[in-house]
């Protein structure tokens, strides 16, 4: 793996498309929070005509259910969700703009096709380790479906968000890369 590549938001195609699997980054500025049951509303919100409530060109969206925050801080726990349970909604969602996605596992070849047709990037935050991944997060604040409770769209100010891109915006994949060797033995 590479030495730490300090990215920050808005995330531009020319940087996605500059990211490569396996590389490890450190996020910092604004991302956003939304997880399947915002992705529905938001896709059936488009079917409808109507306005999203987050301008989501060049921006990041990370699959997040925070647990409660503690007095004094921002945020509870704030480790990643399944990207997978997103795959449905993912390349409508990308047709609005985003150029990177946090989570955690695969993504469906559907997914990876409009991450290519698009310049996204798809990041891996690190499961298990949701306590250390909110010391990054500064600010949280919900933005739209506050009904949803922790699957709300909310906007996430962090420092050094640590991911890594499993799926670059050419497609290749970390984790098929990373088991390559294994499946010779």
């Amino acid at each position: 793996m590479s030495e730490k590549i300090r990215i920050t938001t808005p995330l531009t195609e020319e940087v996605s498309r500059s990211l490569k699997a396996g590389d490890s980054v450190l996020i910092s500025g604004t991302i956003f929070s939304a997880r399947d049951a915002a992705h529905k509303a938001m896709t059936e919100a488009l079917a409808r005509g109507e306005k999203l409530p987050v301008d989501w060109t060049n921006q990041i969206v990370y699959y997040l259910g925070p647990t409660p925050a503690k007095p004094g801080d921002p945020i509870g726990s704030a480790g990643p969700t399944t990207a997978g349970r997103m795959d449905a909604y993912t390349p409508t969602m990308l047709d609005q703009g985003i150029k990177g996605m946090i989570g955690k596992g695969s993504r469906s070849p559907e997914v990876v096709e409009a991450m290519k047709k698009h310049g996204v990037t798809y990041f891996a935050a690190v499961g298990g380790a949701a306590a250390l991944i909110a010391k990054s997060v500064k600010k949280y604040e919900v933005l739209a479906y506050p009904e949803l409770g922790p699957e709300a769209v909310a906007a996430l100010t962090v420092e050094d968000f640590p991911a890594i891109v499993v799926i670059d915006s050419e497609g290749n994949n970390f984790y098929e890369q990373g088991q390559a060797p294994y499946r010779k033995l």
